[in-house]
């Protein structure tokens, strides 16, 4: 190939490879066990598969429309109602997205020029900012207050300034397993009231909620829901990452101007699998479920590493684990994830990629959306560190 010559302006700079690759790589290549990138390694219903086959050959094989198929939107709306008590029309404000990404994406392209801030709360997922600096918006950022990962509201208020478009929330959160409180939703209710802030939640993880609690979406909030874009995902929900399906909620101007951007990002998504995803979600407790099966799995990993000199940090939500080794070694967090992918056989995040300048607390993330033979292998050698 002929090596391009030209002059390139980069429009992410400093932005390489996500660091979920660079592990699953580095797992791959040292024969390490994978508990950094956040995907199961157990298969999701073979009846949602044969659903999936059973339209393919039907024939729903072509485009779908832009919103997504009319089935599906409705019986979201059924949901949200159910859970939550809010009413979302299924025509105007409820679009089917290539996953939860492709959801903030569009989201954050739609409604954020240049100039504009949004506020973002650190440890933050990765994909987060990129979309926001594509856009020429600007991220001001907030540290997420130790050791719960709670957010000092105080804060906002004081950062909070005429240019503020959008506050993003995350919550159950990936990393920390921290989740919103009702108090929380409560205070950014009056932080963005009589403003033109815009509020993005990224409530992927919304049935994996552990120990009695109840998620907090902003659909619970009129006062929120109003002036929200709420992401969700098909592939957290079903153990079907792979799938790359999810869909966002938003009032119908916000949705108008998110269907803009969606059209000429993706236009549409898998016919066959919103077909199948539109019968299967009739089974509610396949979700309702959700947060006891992996509150089980939790508690195993948790159970299975007691005996190691990590120090377990409280995660409530998510499908994600927190261990702090501050005992063990005073080696950075990501000098200590390769070093442990390498020579121990166990592969992790290091929570301080999740910052826009490294904050390194001794944390590593470990996912345990495995199979518990995989733990008990994993957990093995974490005892043995």
């Amino acid at each position: 190939m002929p090596e391009y010559k030209g002059s390139l302006r980069s429009k992410l700079p400093t932005v390489g490879t996500t660091i979920f690759t660079v592990m699953s790589a580095l797992a791959n290549e040292y024969k390490a066990i994978n508990l950094s990138q956040g995907f199961p390694n157990f298969e999701c219903s073979p009846e949602l598969v044969e659903l999936v086959n059973s339209y393919m050959r039907k024939g729903f094989n072509q485009y779908a429309p832009m919103q997504g198929i009319l089935p599906l939107r409705e019986v979201i709306a059924e949901k949200m109602q159910a859970l939550y008590g809010a009413k979302y029309n299924p025509e105007t404000e409820i679009n089917i997205t290539a996953g939860g990404t492709e959801a903030i994406y569009s989201a954050i392209t739609a409604v954020i020029h240049e100039g504009d801030e949004v506020i973002i709360f650190e440890p933050a997922y990765d994909c987060y900012v990129p979309a926001i600096e594509l856009c020429g918006g600007v991220p001001v950022y907030l540290q997420l207050k130790a050791p719960d990962y709670s957010i000092d509201w105080e804060e906002v208020k004081k950062r909070v300034n005429q240019r503020t478009r959008m506050i993003m929330i995350n919550t159950p959160h990936n990393p920390s397993g921290a989740i919103m409180t009702s108090e929380d939703m409560q205070q950014l209710e009056k932080i963005v009231g009589d403003t033109d802030i815009i509020v993005l939640s990224d409530e992927v993880y919304e049935h994996i909620i552990f120990d009695g609690h109840q998620h907090q979406s902003v659909c619970r909030f009129p006062k929120l829901a109003e002036r929200s874009f709420v992401v969700f995902s098909f592939g957290k929900t079903y153990h079907t990452t792979g799938w790359k399906t999810g869909y966002v909620l938003a009032p119908e101007k916000l949705m108008a101007e998110f269907r803009r951007v969606h059209q000429f990002v993706v236009f549409c998504v898998n016919t066959p699998l919103q077909y199948a995803l539109a019968e299967y979600m009739k089974k509610k407790d396949e979700y309702l479920r959700l947060g006891s099966f992996y509150q089980e799995k939790r508690d195993y990993f948790i159970k299975l590493i007691k005996g190691s000199r990590f120090k377990l940090k409280p995660s409530s939500g998510s499908y994600f684990q927190s261990l702090d080794y501050s005992s063990i070694t005073e080696e950075k967090d990501t000098e200590f994830a390769i070093r442990m992918t390498k020579e121990m056989g166990v592969a992790s995040v290091p929570t301080s990629v999740f910052y826009h300048e490294p904050v390194d607390n001794k944390l590593l993330r470990f996912c345990f959306a495995k199979t518990n033979e995989t733990l008990e292998k994993a957990a093995e050698k974490l005892c043995k560190i």
